[in-house]
């Protein structure tokens, strides 16, 4: 019985340590994970704070292309104002028709197409007498125009107007850009942002897994420990009843002697010290 016990009891402790040993192993590994998990989820939030930060700038620049157009619009509308006066006073002296500012831009894209293309003799000479009637009309505007003090007056007004709206317009393309700029750095930044968190997620859920393995592995070894403690209480009960055995054995044996010696003394033979010992331990003295 006790070489059956203590033969499971072997099998038992080694299945223990080899349980044990795997679930260090496997809590290694967890601990790993953990630690890569932490890192990324770590390096995914400066993302998002990085992208936050962008979006923070994004929406300044947006703001001030907000309040730079208002003001461009706010200007444009004067501008408009004054157009409105010269397109009156146009009207009322007889002065309709193209103006003198886009008749300079005709002649000048003429006069370059004459210069950079390769015409025919027809249709250069088409060309040149287009830009000579412009030129003549471009003359008596001018003439037209000095003559009129109020509406050469109202025409520099406008276009002053029309300088100052387009200095705004200009502040607001460049706040456009870097708005647009902080915003495809926003993006990019939170599609990295969401790369990691998904690399974050794999580790975390491998992490899980070697964890379950790991108490798999706890729960056989305690397991085992508890069996191996039974056997140990087994094997206590078992010695302990044969040395109760042995003793009842012993006893028997001195009451024998006892018994002997006791007749020897009914008798008349003459006890030794040892002799009454023996008699005592057994009781019968």
């Amino acid at each position: 019985m006790l070489k059956e016990l203590n033969t499971k009891r072997q099998d038992l402790k080694t299945a223990s340590e080899e349980a044990k040993e795997k679930r260090n192993g496997l809590n290694a590994e967890a601990s790993t994970l953990a630690a890569k998990r932490n890192d990324l989820n770590k390096s995914t939030k400066e993302l998002i704070n990085e992208a936050q930060e962008y979006k923070k700038l994004r929406d300044e620049n947006n703001e001030q292309v907000k309040e730079n157009k208002a003001k461009r619009d706010e200007i444009n509308a004067k501008a408009n104002e004054v157009f409105a006066k010269v397109d009156a006073l146009r009207t009322a002296h007889n002065l309709t028709g193209p103006s003198i500012k886009d008749i300079r831009k005709d002649i000048d894209r003429l006069e370059f197409t004459q210069q950079t293309e390769v015409l025919t003799p027809g249709k250069e000479k088409e060309l040149v007498n287009k830009i000579t009637e412009l030129q003549k009309l471009y003359v008596v505007k001018q003439e037209q125009l000095e003559s009129n003090t109020e509406l050469k007056t109202l025409l520099t007004e406008a276009q002053e107007i029309r300088d100052e709206a387009s200095q705004f317009h200009n502040v607001l393309s460049e706040y456009a850009q870097k708005a647009q700029e902080y915003h495809d750095k926003m993006i990019s930044t939170f599609k990295e942002a969401d790369k990691m968190r998904a690399e974050s997620d794999a580790a975390h859920k491998q992490f899980v897994e070697f964890q379950e393995k790991a108490d798999e592995q706890h729960k056989l070894f305690i397991a085992a420990q508890k069996e191996i403690r039974d056997i140990d209480k087994e094997v206590r009960k078992i010695r302990k009843g044969e040395d109760t055995g042995r003793k009842v054995a012993s006893m028997e044996d001195v009451r024998k002697d006892a018994e002997d010696i006791f007749d020897k003394f009914k008798s008349g033979q003459k006890l030794t010290t040892e002799n009454l010992m023996t008699l005592q331990k057994s009781g019968l003295l």
